[in-house]
């Protein structure tokens, strides 16, 4: 009796292990679009649909591990409206509504609060309330459209190192096939599926790669053998 209830604990615990991952996936560094594939465990929460990233495709970033690039591959870098590529964790969501029901860490995206993206700032990739003294670049994370009306927080460049990219977000779509200066971004309706579903609990990831990157990714994800993006070459 006492094995099969420890038996039990242990494999309820593995079930309610299942890391939720979101998957980005173009056909190549230099497009603008991709599509995408949520995931939790080896369980396929959503089924793939279009997405937009970098008006200038995707640069290696600067994410929890790190995949094999080549020689020649593009890197990304601060302003040069390119995604990153990696395996990122997803910290927090942000939205215009002061109330939310999310199973993750909220930022009211109010006019108040900035993501600072000047280089040269100690405050570099991070999103903070307005200082008394500006920094030289930000931007707001309240906007005048309806961009960041919801949105997820991408862990791109942690260690803030300059030059490297700042503000990286999965967010609403500007128009549909209008890629974006360094994000991920959707519909509204698709992304307000995927931020009830996420939960801080799981570990929530976004791995953003070229089809190129598909084998190393199955190998390092297994769970993932039954994506229809994934090219096993």
């Amino acid at each position: 009796m006492i094995k099969s209830f420890l038996i039990l604990i242990i494999f309820s615990t593995f079930l309610s292990a299942a890391q939720q991952i979101i998957l980005v996936v173009s056909k190549d560094f230099n497009t603008s679009s991709a599509k995408m594939e949520c995931f939790e465990g080896a369980d396929i929460i959503c089924e793939s649909f279009d997405v937009n990233i970098g008006q200038k495709g995707l640069g290696w970033g600067l994410g929890e591990i790190q995949l094999k690039k080549n020689a020649g591959d593009a890197i990304k870098y601060e302003g040069d409206k390119k995604a990153p590529i990696g395996v990122f964790k997803l910290s927090s969501v942000f939205a215009y509504s002061k109330s939310n029901n999310f199973n993750m860490p909220y930022l009211h995206a109010s006019k108040k609060l900035i993501c600072v993206d000047d280089s040269n700032s100690k405050k570099y990739n991070k999103i903070i309330p307005m200082p008394k003294k500006k920094p030289q670049s930000f931007e707001y994370m309240k906007r005048d459209d309806l961009q960041y009306e919801l949105g997820i927080v991408v862990e791109h460049n942690q260690n803030a190192i300059a030059g490297r990219g700042s503000c990286i977000f999965i967010h609403v779509q500007k128009a549909e096939s209008a890629g974006t200066a360094g994000c991920t971004s959707m519909k509204l309706d698709h992304l307000k599926k995927i931020v009830s579903w996420l939960d801080e609990k799981k570990n929530p990831i976004l791995i953003q790669i070229p089809e190129s990157s598909s084998a190393e990714v199955l190998e390092l994800y297994p769970e993932l053998k039954n994506s229809t993006l994934l090219k096993n070459q």
